[in-house]
């Protein structure tokens, strides 16, 4: 049975354990990569067995894909809009340069915590929270930051502390 979140929990836990997962995850960047890799995609797979994302969705909640203009023109046509208006409609450029939603949360999330475009969503969405990828040294300031967001990469962090 998967564990429903204490969002406000673990805000609050997140918050407290921030300096210390900081530090953590950039020391790990001195580490053997494929060893961090295997570790994490060991414990990603483990958490995301108890936990169900669908409690949550804090990421949707607070964050915003970078939609790319594959993301742009998929998720458009699963809405039966043109590009140009879907941008206007949803979307702004970021500090980055990059197209992001102008609003928070997701105006594509449903009350409970489903993806109205799930099947076309940006691929920033399909990848979250990344904790799955190879060269996982490479990503630790995004991993870090995703320790604030994800209860599940806060608990995988927390894992692998005990690990390494």
């Amino acid at each position: 049975m998967k564990e429903k979140l204490d969002v406000n929990g673990f805000q609050k836990r997140a918050k407290n354990l921030s300096v210390e997962n900081r530090k953590f995850l950039l020391g790990l960047k001195k580490k053997d990569s494929r060893r961090v890799d295997t570790i994490f995609h060991q414990l990603h797979d483990a958490v995301f067995e108890e936990l169900d994302c669908l409690t949550c969705a804090n990421c949707c909640k607070t964050t915003s894909p970078i939609f790319y203009q594959n993301d742009i023109e998929r998720v458009a046509k699963a809405l039966r809009m043109k590009p140009g208006d879907f941008i206007e409609k949803f979307l702004r450029i970021d500090e980055d340069k990059d197209y992001v939603l102008k609003s928070s949360p997701c105006p594509f999330l449903d009350e409970d915590n489903y993806c109205k475009v799930y099947d076309d969503r940006p691929k920033a969405c399909r990848e979250y929270p990344h904790t799955d990828r190879k060269k996982m040294t490479q990503i630790m300031d995004l991993t870090y930051k995703n320790t604030l967001v994800c209860p599940a990469v806060l608990e995988i962090v927390e894992r692998m502390k005990k690990m390494i």
